[in-house]
């Protein structure tokens, strides 16, 4: 029996067993082993050749736009960028992935006009493989449907799902510690739902014999395999509905009902135009938000703050440190404190030290080591 057909039996079986606290470990099992048999096969699929698009990341965040071929990408793309994609009203008309780059805030966010997804595409269909790659190095995704075929969406998420990209989901709380002897020990924190067995059968048909296990929060069994197998990407999503300007009025609550029936809020997906322009700058803001992006005004010994072209953190990432990190040079191993004026100062010119956390439109000076 070859891998695809096993994969195809452990499915059935996985569906065909009712979940319940009893069968709960063997179906943790299965999954486990599904797993690995998928990641066997994908290893053995991209021995064979193939390669991902070269695509050079560049600005401050990059965003990927992901969606069916001819649903609007390349127009929206050049609408907002001025980026050279070309725009067809047929199928497959972007076979490369072209880049552009949108200023908005004082920010360089690249986005990435990448091919058409087709069905498929996680096992390779259309090169789906080589796109899904790009996508998984973006830092948003912007999904792009058509006002007419909203139902897609659920397709798309799977295929992405399927190339190992979790979508605005945090990552497992789980660590790992291999050692020489002892077994598999499990320490649960209270919210723990999973079975203690199930963890440990999980983990053995993963190829772990000794170990201590910590796991917090209350992870799925397929959440638990993700976070063992430590090769997924999180990212957060969004979602515009192009060609708005196609259908009336007495048609839009169809359409918020066809959203809502796919899982997303009305009042979260951007209705854009792509072709007519509308709706672009509610879009901008929308993907600002979802970065999490501030802006960091440098004051400029000689040359005052500088409020044209910022620097640029993600509410994640949003320390004096991490400010050190971005600007590189011989900053970090000079710096003595910085002065920071704004949001987060107690005062005008707050000495801090490397730990403090910056703030939107902070202005911060580095005082550095002679």
């Amino acid at each position: 029996m070859g891998l695809e057909d096993e994969i195809e039996e452990l499915r059935e079986e996985i569906s065909s067993t009712p979940y319940n606290k009893s069968t709960e470990s063997h179906i943790g099992r299965l999954k486990a082993k599904l797993a690995e048999k998928k990641e066997k096969l994908e290893q053995q699929s991209s021995s064979g050749g193939g390669h991902g698009y070269a695509v050079e990341k560049t600005g401050d965040v990059t965003v990927a736009l992901v969606g069916f071929p001819s649903v609007g990408k390349s127009t929206l793309i050049n609408a907002l960028t001025n980026a050279d994609s070309e725009v067809g009203s047929y199928e497959f008309t972007t076979l490369n992935v072209n880049p552009g780059m949108l200023k908005h805030n004082g920010a360089n966010i690249q986005i990435l006009d990448v091919p058409g997804l087709i069905e498929g595409a996680a096992g390779g269909r259309g090169g789906g493989k080589e796109v899904l790659s790009v996508v998984r190095t973006a830092d948003l995704v912007v999904f792009m449907l058509s006002v007419f075929e909203i139902e897609r969406y659920e397709r798309l998420r799977h295929e992405l799902y399927e190339n190992k990209i979790r979508l605005d989901t945090e990552r497992p709380s789980l660590t790992i510690s291999k050692k020489g002897k002892g077994g598999i020990q499990v320490t649960t924190t209270d919210d723990v739902s999973l079975d203690e067995g199930t963890i440990k059968d999980v983990l053995r048909e993963h190829g772990y014999v000794n170990a201590d296990v910590t796991v917090r929060g209350d992870p799925t069994i397929d959440e638990l395999i993700d976070g063992i197998m430590d090769n997924r990407v999180y990212l957060p999503s969004m979602v515009t509905v192009n060609k708005a300007d196609l259908i009336d009025q007495d048609y839009l609550p169809t359409v918020e009902e066809n959203l809502r029936e796919v899982g997303i809020d009305p009042a979260e997906a951007v209705f854009i135009s792509a072709e007519a322009e509308k709706g672009l700058d509610a879009l901008k803001e929308k993907m600002w938000e979802k970065l999490g992006l501030i802006r960091i005004y440098m004051d400029k010994p000689g040359r005052g703050t500088d409020y044209e072209e910022p620097l640029v953190l993600t509410e994640e990432e949003n320390t004096v440190d991490d400010a050190l990190d971005r600007l590189g040079g011989s900053f970090e191993d000079r710096f003595r404190f910085a002065r920071v004026s704004g949001p987060s100062a107690k005062h005008d010119e707050q000495q801090v030290g490397r730990d403090h956390e910056l703030k939107d439109e902070d202005v911060l000076r580095i005082i550095a080591q002679r």
